[in-house]
């Protein structure tokens, strides 16, 4: 089983940038992860196409990319599971939530990045020292 989500990350004055990932349930690990510059349908997409041939249930919260019939379409297509959180559950999708709180509290929360190559850079860093430290 893995679980899906977005998150806003902040660079340089004004800047925004959007995480996608996918985590897997079973070890926490994060096995697909995308840093772009628009929280949109194409981020989550890109991050469902990394999967491959891997057909994992996924479950995500009910955020407008999961619900939309492009993104059901993709599941259906890989042959995958999908599930959602209840309506008004926000705990149902707590494994994403709580890596989402050890990424910020451990690396984003304790630098400022100026740039986008920066954030990108320090993303890449963690991930690597919380799948594999």
């Amino acid at each position: 089983m893995t679980n899906s989500d977005v998150t806003e990350l902040k660079y340089g004055k004004s800047n925004k940038a959007y995480l996608s990932a996918i985590r897997d349930i079973y070890d926490g690990s994060i096995v697909i992860y995308i840093l772009g510059h628009s929280n949109n349908n194409d981020l989550v997409f890109k991050t469902m196409d990394v999967l491959g041939s891997d057909r994992p249930l996924i479950h995500s919260d009910r955020g407008y990319q999961y619900t939309h019939r492009g993104f059901k379409q993709r599941v259906d297509k890989a042959k995958m599971s999908q599930s959602m959180s209840r309506v008004g559950r926000c705990i149902d999708n707590g494994p994403k939530e709580s890596f989402w709180g050890t990424l910020k509290s451990e690396k984003y929360y304790l630098e400022k990045y100026e740039t986008y190559e920066e954030l990108s850079n320090a993303i890449d860093e963690y991930i690597q020292f919380y799948n594999y430290d």
